[in-house]
């Protein structure tokens, strides 16, 4: 039978298969690298790295005037700020460069059939689009007080006993949270549960980008589980709510009127020491308008505890005022609503199976005794994500019926 091709020649033909393969890869790189691209332009837009460089710029030729530190103040806060947008630029710089010459290779590997270039096309890909995940988290913790320390306060609702234990496992978790994250936590006031948990507890927590990340634990969270306390052991619904309120350093335009507050003076409750648990040196104010209210119980003199809570209570009244005038900070308050039904933003569910679910993002785990334990980064960074990208709020859609 005669061959089908001239000798030597079919060695030296490209495998059909093998190109029409190699064209399909190489085409599936060039749109994720596009879309990429598109992605880090956006990003750029978003954040307006054009504006920051030129504030990067005038900040670095200031550094450079012999005069810089003579208002050292003022001049750390300069390197603060400077550091702050050099976090946003250079990353952004760098992510559009490696995803331009990721593209370039990508053209030169496709013109060669450069098998070996195109495989590292696709390992400079994935590291990128892991490296843009990281970029995206800098874009949704770029908002004013994302920087900021909070206040977090921790509500039980609907449940009774229930509702007080499971503000307590709550608290723990956070306390736990930040151990891992390496933030500072400190319980400025705690009132005990009749039977177990506790009433109430605000936390003062403090570290990197607090607000940040912590905004999105604002509102109700739901705990389904078989109640340690019911002698039938019957299953339960427990509802306590999460409040988060930024720490901020300017007053604004909050003005404390003396006539509109009361303050209530009692014995501190927790831990402290003789000095601490003898004398009425916790501290409660109610600025009545508004019916907000604050307490702090942590220092050893009442004056001191006063004037905690005062600096809580403009921080929230701030907060309100803001949430109410500005569009953009509509959201600042979170979603906590009524402590109970169809208001939760997160369920936990220990029976009949097991599942933490976040009812706005839809990100879930079946893991709870580690979230429990203070495992929550997932759920963050799905929130910040969320956020980010606008998404529709899940919740009510499907929700567990239990």
């Amino acid at each position: 039978m005669p061959s089908a091709c001239p000798k030597g020649v079919c060695a030296t033909l490209p495998d059909p298969r093998k190109s029409a393969g190699t064209g399909v890869i190489v085409g599936e790189q060039r749109d994720r690298l596009l879309v990429l691209q598109r992605k880090v332009g956006e990003f750029g837009r978003i954040v307006d790295v054009p504006a920051k460089a030129e504030e990067i710029a005038k900040l670095e030729a200031r550094m450079s005037e012999a005069d810089f530190w003579t208002d050292q103040t003022r001049a750390k806060g300069m390197v603060g700020t400077l550091k702050s947008l050099k976090s946003v630029t250079d990353p952004h710089t760098d992510m559009a460069r490696s995803v331009r010459d990721a593209i370039e290779l990508l053209e030169m590997a496709e013109a060669e059939n450069d098998q070996r270039a195109i495989a590292d096309v696709e390992a400079e890909m994935a590291r990128l689009e892991s490296v843009y995940e990281t970029l995206e988290l800098k874009l949704a913790l770029s908002g004013r007080y994302d920087k900021s320390n909070v206040f977090m306060t921790i509500h039980p609702g609907a449940g009774g006993t229930e509702s007080c234990d499971w503000a307590e496992m709550l608290y723990r978790m956070y306390a736990a949270y930040c151990v891992r994250v390496g933030w500072t936590c400190e319980v400025m006031d705690m009132l005990p549960g009749e039977e177990a948990g506790m009433k109430s507890c605000t936390l003062a927590i403090s570290g990197e980008n607090v607000y940040g990340y912590l905004k999105s634990e604002m509102g109700t969270h739901r705990l389904v589980r078989i109640s340690p306390f019911d002698s039938n052991a019957r299953r339960h619904t427990s509802f306590t709510a999460v409040e988060v309120t930024p720490e901020v350093d300017e007053v604004g335009d909050v003005t404390l009127d003396e006539k509109e507050l009361r303050v209530d003076t009692y014995r501190a409750s927790g831990a402290g020491g003789q000095h601490v648990n003898k004398t009425d040196s916790a501290v409660r104010i109610t600025h009545v308008p508004t019916g907000l209210f604050v307490a702090c119980q942590t220092e050893r003199s009442q004056v001191q505890n006063k004037a905690r809570a005062m600096k809580m209570l403009t921080a929230k009244l701030q907060q309100l005022k803001e949430s109410e005038r500005l569009e953009e900070l509509a959201d600042l308050k979170g979603a906590r609503g009524t402590i109970g039904w169809g208001h939760q933003i997160r369920s936990y569910v220990m029976m009949p199976y097991q599942m933490v679910k976040d009812l706005r993002t839809r990100h879930e785990t079946s893991q709870i005794q580690a979230v429990l334990d203070g495992d929550i980064q997932a759920f963050i960074d799905a929130y910040l994500r969320w956020r980010l990208g606008g998404s529709k709020d899940m919740r009510g859609a499907d929700d567990d019926a239990e």
